[in-house]
């Protein structure tokens, strides 16, 4: 079937174009028209209309031509618009320019007319960006992934995949969802922060910062707990950036998200299974197998199954310092998740066992939390005492957040609190010789 011509399924009249500024999408003066141009090349492309003696950038060259013959254009006018259809092409589609913008975190697409971005911590609705139906989102979704080795289709609905600048993308499509696919992408930060952003920010005080260091330089073993989004793997790069430069660290990560400055660091990523079933490489492999690498420190991006139980055995056999986070609402929590995950080895470890493995492994749960604002704070810096008689855990809280209201602008107010006498850990910290802390509680 012979294609329709653009300008008559348009009828487009002549008119002078000007833009000026090429990057500015919405000062199109004929947006309906580039709209219309961009649909059209885009159904083509997912019905497969396309001619077969003609390249796809001569595809979309052609077309534009058509569609804006009778318009006056300058080069960087022309250019403007093969762009903003080479971004559905060969790009990331509509998506594009939110992936460029360093100041979105976080990218939802709930459908074609249904995509939010997280700002400094809030969801806004992105009114200007669209798709044209169900079909363009998974294009784009297979486009993305494509290139990665991975796929998604009926047969395969569900996709976990890394970008080349480390961004995150989650997709699902039907039939695992029933109202239609949803990709979501979680954006890899090009700024690293610092502890000193922090406090600027107001996520910790001075103290829980000394603290903290005093930990990580004193090699005890640290778990982050907290929420989705609320900064655990960036908490995470933080700490570790108080590691001294000599030590050997080997990082492991489903998708490489930390990015540590020491000389002697080894990053190890697991590995999903291929087209026939096989090959997959779990966290729980790279634990074990890092144990054979001679590491004086041992960092997990996120424990949540069974391998919780190889990085207690660690963590109790020498390997001290190492670091981890879970997900997780408060450090009670934590722990009973820690639990529960060791107890799925389906090895008959009684209960009061495992939680002598978790007490003897764990010196400190940092919990942080995102608040009603968007702000991300430090509520809570526990140590993790040895069994009772009854073997229930005991955590001692050092540092904590206490939230009093919110104001009339949603801005939550609260103090920072900490106890008054020396925690338990400070003797092993003493014992490093470490004295960042020497004055900062009471005997």
């Amino acid at each position: 079937m012979a294609k329709q011509s653009l300008i008559e399924a348009f009828e487009v009249k002549p008119k002078k174009l000007e833009i000026k500024d090429v990057k500015d999408y919405d000062i199109f003066p004929n947006k309906e028209l580039l709209d219309n141009l961009r649909s059209k090349i885009i159904q083509d492309l997912i019905d497969n209309n396309i001619p077969e003696n003609s390249s796809l950038e001569q595809y979309i060259n052609d077309e534009i031509d058509a569609c804006l013959v009778g318009y006056d254009l300058s080069y960087m006018e022309r250019n403007h618009v093969f762009n903003l259809i080479q971004n559905e092409v060969s790009g990331y589609g509509p998506i594009t320019e939110l992936l460029e913008d360093d100041s979105i975190t976080e990218i939802m697409v709930n459908g074609p007319n249904d995509v939010y971005v997280e700002i400094d911590g809030k969801l806004i609705k992105e009114e200007s960006v669209s798709f044209i139906n169900d079909t363009h989102i998974i294009r784009t979704i297979q486009r993305i992934v494509q290139p990665l080795g991975r796929t998604i289709d009926a047969a395969s609905p569900m996709v976990d995949a890394r970008l080349r600048d480390g961004s995150r993308l989650n997709a699902i499509i039907p039939p695992l969802s029933l109202t239609g696919p949803v990709l979501t992408i979680r954006k890899f930060s090009k700024n690293l922060e610092s502890v000193d952003d922090l406090l600027l920010k107001g996520t910790l005080t001075n103290d829980m910062a000394l603290f903290l260091e005093a930990c990580v330089k004193s090699k005890l073993n640290i778990l982050i707990s907290g929420g989705t989004g609320t900064g655990k793997t960036t908490l995470l790069n933080i700490l570790s950036g108080f590691i001294d430069d000599d030590e050997r660290i080997i990082t492991i990560e489903d998708a490489a998200e930390l990015r540590l400055h020491q000389k002697h660091v080894i990053s190890l990523e697991t590995r999903v299974v291929n087209y026939e079933g096989e090959g997959e490489v779990t966290i729980r492999d790279l634990v074990r197998n890092s144990l054979r690498m001679r590491p004086d420190r041992i960092i997990v991006g996120e424990v949540r199954g069974k391998e919780a139980f190889d990085m207690m055995q660690a963590m109790n056999t020498g390997h001290e310092g190492s670091i981890t986070t879970l997900h997780a609402n408060n450090p009670v929590d934590a722990l009973n998740r820690l639990e529960t995950m060791i107890m799925m080895n389906e090895m008959e470890i009684p209960v009061s066992a495992v939680r002598g493995y978790i007490a003897n492994a764990i010196d400190i749960i940092v919990q942080i939390d995102r608040l009603s604002d968007g702000r991300r704070k430090l509520v809570n810096i526990s140590e993790v005492s040895l069994l009772d008689d009854k073997n229930n855990i005991h955590l001692k809280e050092i540092f904590s957040y206490v939230q009093g209201g919110i104001e009339e602008d949603g801005s939550v107010f609260g103090e920072f609190k900490k106890v008054d006498k020396y925690p338990g850990v400070y003797n092993k910290i003493k014992r490093k010789g470490n004295k960042l802390i020497d004055n900062m509680f009471k005997e």
